[in-house]
């Protein structure tokens, strides 16, 4: 079994405990009042590449990263440092996150009247994880293509709709970007990261970018590791960049997210 099956696995019976149907009417009523947190959308279109600043303890290739971060202080150093948007990992067993991250982190925002949109980075697999992300104050969710099938895909789809939120759209491969384009994305993500194996390779970016049609947002997630990196996905094409292990351990983010920002 690779590791991308291995995790859905976990996670379908994770959720599994606190499932319940979720009616479109609550995602409605409580995605009104939430709408006035911003724009995941409109925070990545910039004339500028967007940076999506990311909280994660650990993960599968990296294994420890920052552990015992404090999510708020983290969300506090990522703002001050210029970043556009914020992706909370939400995932324990692997990732070393939690939903409590996400509503901290949120809490913060508000509290300190920030404007920067949350994504809750996760793997989707039921709507109460939409609600779930909706309560906690996030503009939006992360779906990945490989890791669903096109009924779910819809189904978690429209729920975000519902409730007012984005969706991130992952992709790794061309056959994905396929059957991602039959939702009218409005944010597409290019993973460089092989979930299966893994493996990092930033000319998938290079490869995929092309193929994606005008108008939609383009993100290059994983392997940006020093400024240069995000210099070249851009120059391949990308709006924006997600990126987290470099950030977590970088002692000085704002000098990152500045340099990754660089004209030429």
């Amino acid at each position: 079994m690779d590791k991308l099956s291995e995790i859905m696995n976990w996670k379908r019976r994770e959720v599994a405990s606190r499932s319940r149907p979720v009616s479109e009417r609550e995602l409605t009523q409580l995605g009104e009042r939430m709408k006035a947190r911003g724009s995941f959308l409109k925070a990545l279109s910039n004339d500028q590449l967007s940076v999506i600043a990311e909280i994660k303890r650990k993960s599968p290739s990296a294994g420890i990263i920052a552990e015992e971060i404090s999510a708020p202080e983290q969300a506090r150093s990522y703002c001050n440092a210029g970043a556009d948007a914020l992706s909370i990992l939400t995932d324990e067993k692997y990732f070393g996150g939690k939903l409590e991250d996400l509503w901290e982190v949120n809490d913060f925002l508000f509290q300190h009247q920030r404007n920067t949109p949350t994504l809750r980075k996760d793997f989707m697999v039921h709507p109460i994880q939409v609600l779930e992300a909706l309560e906690a104050g996030a503009r939006a969710i992360l779906l990945i293509v490989r890791a669903l099938n096109d009924e779910d895909l819809k189904n978690l789809r429209n729920c975000a709709d519902t409730a007012g939120l984005d969706c991130l759209y992952e992709i790794h491969e061309e056959e994905e970007l396929a059957r991602a384009l039959k939702l009218d994305p409005k944010i597409l993500g290019v993973n460089n990261r092989d979930l299966r194996k893994f493996t990092t390779d930033l000319s998938t970016t290079e490869n995929l970018f092309p193929l994606i049609p005008d108008g939609i947002i383009k993100v290059s997630e994983s392997g940006i590791l020093e400024p240069e990196d995000a210099w070249r996905v851009r120059d391949a094409g990308a709006d924006a960049i997600l990126c987290g292990e470099a950030l977590m351990k970088s002692e000085d983010p704002e000098s990152f997210i500045a340099d990754a920002k660089e004209e030429d």
